[in-house]
């Protein structure tokens, strides 16, 4: 799990009540019914209108992704599986990766290997592939934006609560009680829309975007890989290629010799 999700999240809120409370407020001070109301119901009501329902749906699914943890070997085993793949094609030739096609890690990898070992050529299996990826990415994106969509309006939408408020105290300036809860919800109304902002929607939809960009690159990493073995690339030239792509440290000066 990506703890720095929820880390993130709780200090932020937490250092806005800690704050509060030090300067001599209340939690309870920062519970406005009223002003969630306004404030998260018309932030939605303007992300409905904004994007399509299809796109609303991924955009909640991909949620999780903002706490998944990608383990930082997880692109150098993907690396390690194309390089056996490369030796083992080489070798034996591609019919060979047909026994060992359950033996990789990586599900993507298994499914485009299986397409080399049916015999592809290089050109048709880059041009389905990555047609696939850009498509899958800009689906994907499409739900990232509610999230950065909710975060545009959010301020917005608390500024609407906050002259609502202050419309309310216009109209009972006779009633001190009333006058009070009116100030309560225009000022709460705007922190709550401000910092949905700022400290959920807007960080959300950055970090959603930034697990986009890597699901694409590791799958780009696999379709490299595949035409690599397709035209016969030698395996030490391929692990070369997958190591600068995957980012793990060049060979030593030992290892090359």
């Amino acid at each position: 799990m990506d703890i720095t999700t929820i880390l993130g999240i709780i200090i932020g809120i937490g250092g806005i009540v800690a704050g509060n409370i030090i300067e001599g407020g209340t939690f309870s001070s920062l519970l406005q019914l009223t002003a969630f109301f306004i404030v998260f119901g018309g932030t939605l009501g303007a992300v409905l209108v904004s994007n399509r329902w299809p796109d609303i749906k991924t955009g909640i699914s991909l949620l999780g992704l903002c706490f998944y943890y990608e383990k930082p070997e997880e692109k150098r085993q993907i690396a390690l599986d194309i390089v056996e793949a490369a030796r083992i094609a080489r070798k034996d030739s591609i019919l060979g990766l047909e026994s060992k096609l359950k033996n990789f890690h990586n599900d993507y990898l298994k499914v485009v290997m299986r397409y080399v070992i049916d015999g592809i050529d290089a050109k048709t299996l880059r041009d389905v592939f990555e047609a696939e990826i850009i498509n899958e990415e800009e689906k994907m994106c499409a739900g990232a934006k509610i999230w950065s969509d909710a975060g545009g309006v959010s301020p917005t939408i608390g500024i609407i609560g906050a002259v609502l408020g202050l419309i309310h105290v216009m109209n009972h300036l006779s009633d001190t009680a009333q006058l009070g809860k009116g100030i309560a919800v225009a000022f709460v109304a705007t922190i709550y829309g401000v910092g949905a902002a700022n400290l959920i929607f807007i960080p959300i939809a950055n970090k959603m975007k930034r697990k986009i960009r890597e699901i694409s690159f590791k799958k780009t990493l696999v379709v490299e890989g595949a035409v690599a073995i397709i035209t016969n690339m030698n395996p030490y030239i391929i692990d070369e290629k997958m190591r600068a792509l995957s980012g793990a440290s060049p060979r030593t000066i030992d290892e090359v010799i």
